[in-house]
């Protein structure tokens, strides 16, 4: 029999040896092979649904509890939920929770899609408090525990404060400042720790939010540590938090037919942690330690280091993200990806037009390490390679007007206009240059003529830019 079209090209690509410097953090399930051998061997077998003896994760009282107790135990949470809808509907379940439609949320201008689409969901009138900026290197950095304050200050009737530790690129906020500020206007802190499930395994990474005071985490198990695509845990640390609310927001939120294939990859993913977690991590520095001082003797290459910690509001950096910058010697992070794709059997997690982003995990072996590190070499080597000079224009992110909410927004009759024509007209859709990755607009927010101008550089530069359904942004869909 044929094989089917995904199959066919997961198993093309799965032959290719390639290093995963990438999501999820089982790194092409190398690990499994070593720890859980019988699961690989047995996987079709263990998708089941709720028969005898398999509990329930709407209504645990067996397997599941316990082994959502023992997650519990290691992160050092009150309660620990299994999600199986990744950390989304984590997102939403935990901001549904500390919320009722019409109340303010506080975020920060560069938080992921999802939170976005909790406060659609649950019709929420968003406050954004802007992230710092470094314009050297273009990336979204921290954000202060001051101007969490003054958000707080100039919006005292807003439920809750959300905020990304550590973000993308491994930057971390002075978390437990701004969880002291949030408590003393007692107010709830909700922390989207997606690319944070790992930080508890290692005293030389930063601390989970969880232990410096966030009242509800939500982590991507599956990113940092070996659990399947779209396995996380929501994590709760608090008396404040209405758990019943919680639980209902959980279960409207969550597939009514969960997966045993992806919950058994978390418990499993925790057990490894547990037993085996500070090893891997020790070894797991040790690399990129050396693999960082190697690349630092390279002359144009950057790669960014705790050097940036009290710059631009950043507190800490998580190590195991490495974002590796080539703009000195003419090479953007578009073409670094591809080269390493192409010609050396490497994925990297992203590439922007500064930088490339490798994750790394528990998983990655020095193997992985020492051909990335030779590939970088060659690169940086190679004089056949077109260079040119790598240059964005600095733009005052702080500048926009919402004039309707997002969920007002997103059901509001929209038409599609000429792009460069849309000056004061209401967006009805994103506009997300990447890098940083914070919207010039969001769907309810004025389109301005500053906002235009930048937008035609950045295309003329080939920026990567998202959140609109032209993918050329020749037209804008606003409302009517």
């Amino acid at each position: 029999m044929d094989n089917p079209i995904i199959l066919n090209n997961l198993i093309k690509i799965s032959k290719k040896d390639m290093v995963s410097f990438h999501v999820p953090g089982h790194k092409n399930g190398k690990i499994f092979e070593k720890y859980y051998r019988n699961f690989v061997n047995n996987i079709s077998k263990l998708d089941t649904t709720e028969i005898y003896g398999n509990d329930n994760l709407h209504f645990p009282k067996g397997m599941i509890k316990e082994a959502q107790e023992k997650a519990a135990k290691f992160y050092g949470a009150y309660n620990t939920f299994f999600l199986i809808n990744g950390t989304t509907c984590g997102i939403y379940a935990m901001i549904m929770a500390a919320t009722n439609p019409g109340d303010k949320i506080i975020v920060t201008r560069d938080c992921h899609r999802s939170v976005i689409n909790a406060i659609i969901l649950g019709g929420l009138v968003p406050v954004y408090v802007m992230p710092q900026i470094d314009n050297e290197r273009f990336l979204s950095m921290g954000v202060t525990p001051h101007s969490i304050e003054r958000a707080l200050k100039e919006n005292s009737d807003a439920k809750a404060v959300v905020i990304t530790y550590p973000n993308y690129y491994g930057i971390c906020s002075d978390i437990k400042k701004i969880a002291n500020i949030v408590h003393k206007y007692n107010k709830l802190l909700l922390v989207d720790e997606a690319h944070g499930a790992h930080l508890k395994l290692h005293y030389k990474l930063p601390m989970s939010s969880l232990e410096l005071g966030a009242d509800i985490v939500v982590q991507s198990t599956h990113k940092t540590l070996p659990s399947f695509t779209q396995s996380s845990l929501l994590h709760v640390k608090s008396k404040r938090v209405d758990l019943d609310k919680l639980k209902f927001m959980l279960s409207l939120n969550q597939s009514s037919s969960p997966s045993y294939i992806l919950m058994t990859s978390l418990d499993m993913a925790i057990t490894i942690a547990m037993k085996e977690g500070q090893f891997l991590m020790d070894k797991l520095i040790d690399n990129i330690n050396e693999f960082v001082n190697m690349i630092n003797n390279l002359d144009g290459i950057d790669v960014l280091s705790k050097d940036i910690k009290g710059s631009y509001g950043a507190y800490d950096l998580d190590i195991t993200k490495i974002t590796i910058s080539m703009r000195d010697i003419g090479i953007d992070g578009v073409t670094a990806e591809e080269i390493l794709r192409k010609k050396y059997n490497i994925q990297v997690e992203m590439a922007d037009m500064f930088n490339i982003l490798a994750v790394s995990s528990i998983a990655n072996e020095k193997n992985d390490f020492e051909r990335l590190s030779k590939a970088i070499k060659n690169i940086h080597s190679n004089k056949k390679i077109t260079r040119k000079k790598i240059e964005l224009p600095e733009y005052n992110f702080k500048s926009y007007e919402m004039k309707i909410i997002p969920r007002e927004a997103v059901y509001m009759e929209k038409e599609s206009i000429p792009f460069t024509e849309s000056k004061g007209k209401i967006s009805g859709e994103y506009i997300i240059p990447y890098p940083p990755g914070i919207p010039l607009i969001c769907p309810g927010e004025i389109i301005t003529e500053e906002v235009i101008e930048y937008v035609k550089v950045l295309k003329s530069i080939g920026l990567n830019i998202i959140g609109m359904s032209d993918e050329k942004l020749d037209t804008i869909k606003v409302i009517i």
